[in-house]
């Protein structure tokens, strides 16, 4: 999830733990440790853009990291607040689920976690949006009312609580949405007579209404639509050729096998003017207008000294607010 969701997490649960105690400070060192897991983004300072994205979400976000970290940033706080009568064992507590939550929450987007790590298991269920206002803003509220009351006053542990609870309950209404759009997608390609091999839907941006889907289709893919709110069932589905065939000899290079390995299999080679885009379906397109084709996850493959190399392509960020009305009528039913 976004930064802002993981500090606020990270704040929730360490008032939960030691707000009672120490006040706002729990929600601080719950908001520093809430924001740890992603610090393996300066990955992208010392290496090249496929292993920073390998290593993005691993290690860092395992359980197995936050048992090593949380007895350390405990005994740090512990150092810093020794006048506190809190115990390192109570600090370590506390680090634990700030930083635990946070790969929990991150397992139900798009790219996932390596919770299990070193396992090379990646947990992700597909359930929200990386960012999800409705999710994150009532928690928000929560939290930083909560900080206007004094420690031993009930209402603070009150209010801090029914922002887990209500976080919590959107996050399983999302879960039933997948599973309903899920059987609305398969409906449809059943209705329609079109074969397939398998189903990923998601949750599209900033909402939990409208939902996609890539479908694997054998030579291609599809990808649909559906909005809690369509008043019909009939999804129209765009097809993108797979042509596999085509780059039979690129795929066999160690590093396209690792793309294709990050990506869980759905991808895309097309051929461009100085090499080659190979783009990561998981993330969907720039913008559900057939006329935009872009799409959000792409690397640029070049040959250099007989060597293959990946580059980052960046979206062009083109009529935003076009996009934005889209989605929006999409998400009405439109």
């Amino acid at each position: 999830m976004d930064s802002l969701t993981q500090i606020v997490l990270g704040a929730s649960v360490a008032e939960v733990a030691l707000g009672k105690k120490i006040g706002n400070k729990a929600i601080l060192w719950g908001a520093i440790a809430g924001t740890i897991p992603d610090l393996d983004v300066i990955a992208k300072l010392f290496t090249d853009i496929v292993t920073a994205n390998e290593i993005h979400r691993g290690f860092s976000h395992s359980i197995l990291f936050c048992l090593l970290a949380s007895p350390l940033l405990g005994w740090l706080a512990r150092k810093i607040h020794s006048k506190l009568d809190v115990s390192w064992k109570e600090w370590t507590n506390m680090m634990f689920w700030a930083l635990v939550t946070h790969p929990m929450l991150d397992a139900h987007t798009t790219w996932g976690t390596q919770l299990f790590w070193p396992l090379d298991i990646k947990v992700s269920y597909q359930n929200i949006f990386v960012a999800d206002p409705l999710y994150t803003v009532p928690f928000l509220a929560c939290v930083a009312t909560a900080m206007f009351y004094k420690r031993t006053n009930p209402k603070r542990a009150s209010i801090n609580r029914l922002g887990i609870i209500l976080s919590t309950s959107y996050m399983i209404v999302t879960l039933g949405l997948k599973g309903y759009t899920y059987f609305k997608f398969e409906d449809s390609l059943k209705a329609q007579n079109i074969d397939y091999n398998e189903i990923s839907n998601r949750a599209t941006p900033l909402n939990s209404l409208l939902w996609t889907a890539n479908i694997d289709a054998d030579s291609t893919y599809l990808i649909g639509y559906y909005s809690i709110l369509d008043k019909s069932d009939d999804i129209h589905f765009s097809r993108f050729n797979k042509n596999r065939n085509d780059y039979k000899k690129l795929m066999d290079e160690p590093l396209v096998k690792r793309l294709i390995k990050l990506c869980k299999g759905w991808y895309l080679i097309q051929k461009t003017e100085t090499g080659y885009s190979f783009i990561d379906m998981r993330f969907g397109k720039m913008s559900i207008d057939e006329t935009i084709p872009d799409f959000v996850f792409r690397y640029d493959l070049t040959y250099e000294n007989g060597a293959l190399k990946a580059s980052q392509k960046q979206p062009e960020m083109k009529n935003i607010r076009g996009m934005f009305s889209s989605l929006w009528n999409r998400i009405k039913g439109i």
